[in-house]
């Protein structure tokens, strides 16, 4: 399977909010990609792209999301989550030769050619930045080609083919300084898809960002996400007034990066 493969309508899914966004119905924010002091590479692509205004999501948690602190995050589909993510690593990227900096795992080869695209037109201006994808039902030996020929600095795939390379010796996961989970609930609920994401995760350093999303995020699945982060406030607030203007289903639990002070905010708006 190939990029191409990758459905078109999955891919207009993860388009980031703004006015480059032709037909969505997503509420977007008053202020500009530019308040969040991004690179001048990603604004270039961020412009590129057409976009000019932030979601409601995007200005709620990019600026936490950059400053290294970890997430845990629920919103529907189309509200910019992989935007978010996309945005708030490459910011934070600095590229060393032969280290992989970004860990991306998600429960499917489709979800994962999508992710990699969004990073590729979001760092089109940072020509030092390597993407690569590796995920089950595509050849192994290449992935292991790929990975010995220089690390890329951020991989996108599966848990059972990144821990399989892990395994292997050929994927190297010492250096990871932001581990994400996208879709989280449907890898987290399987034991197996489970195990592997634990194994992973240990192997990384302690000191890293761990951001995590889902459009559901039951109340039974919420205690094994946190358990991957640290002081985590799982009680959230009471919901707000039915005028709220807050973007729907958006359940959003910032959390500092180990090494800063500690501060939390959750926040809770229209849940359903």
């Amino acid at each position: 399977m190939t990029e191409n493969d990758v459905d078109s309508d999955l891919l207009n899914e993860v388009e980031a909010g703004g006015e480059g966004a032709k037909g969505s119905s997503v509420s977007t924010h008053s202020s500009g990609f530019r308040d969040f002091l991004l690179k001048p590479e990603l604004l270039r692509a961020i412009v590129d792209c057409g976009f000019e205004h932030p979601t409601e999501l995007q200005h709620e948690c990019i600026p936490q999301a950059i400053r290294g602190m970890d997430v845990l995050c629920q919103a529907k589909p189309g509200m910019g989550k992989t935007a978010l993510f996309v945005l708030a690593t490459l910011q934070q990227l600095e590229p060393v030769t032969g280290q992989v900096s970004v860990l991306v795992m998600c429960p499917t080869k489709q979800l994962a050619f999508q992710i990699s695209k969004e990073y590729k037109r979001f760092s089109k201006f940072m020509p030092t930045v390597k993407v690569a994808v590796f995920v089950g039902g595509l050849s192994k030996k290449k992935d292991m080609e790929v990975l010995k020929g220089g690390s890329p600095h951020i991989v996108v795939g599966t848990p059972g083919r990144t821990h399989a390379l892990i395994r292997s010796q050929t994927l190297n996961p010492r250096h990871i300084k932001h581990f994400i989970l996208d879709e989280c609930d449907k890898m987290v609920r399987q034991l197996d898809i489970l195990r592997d994401i634990q194994e992973i995760f240990h192997k990384t350093p302690k000191e890293k960002q761990v951001m995590m999303f889902s459009a559901t995020l039951k109340k039974e699945i919420r205690p094994v996400c946190t358990k991957l982060m640290k002081n985590v406030n799982t009680t959230p607030p009471p919901p707000p007034p039915p005028s709220s203007p807050c973007a729907p289903s958006l359940l959003l639990s910032v959390l500092p990066h180990p090494t800063e002070q500690r501060a939390e905010v959750l926040s809770l708006c229209n849940l359903h």
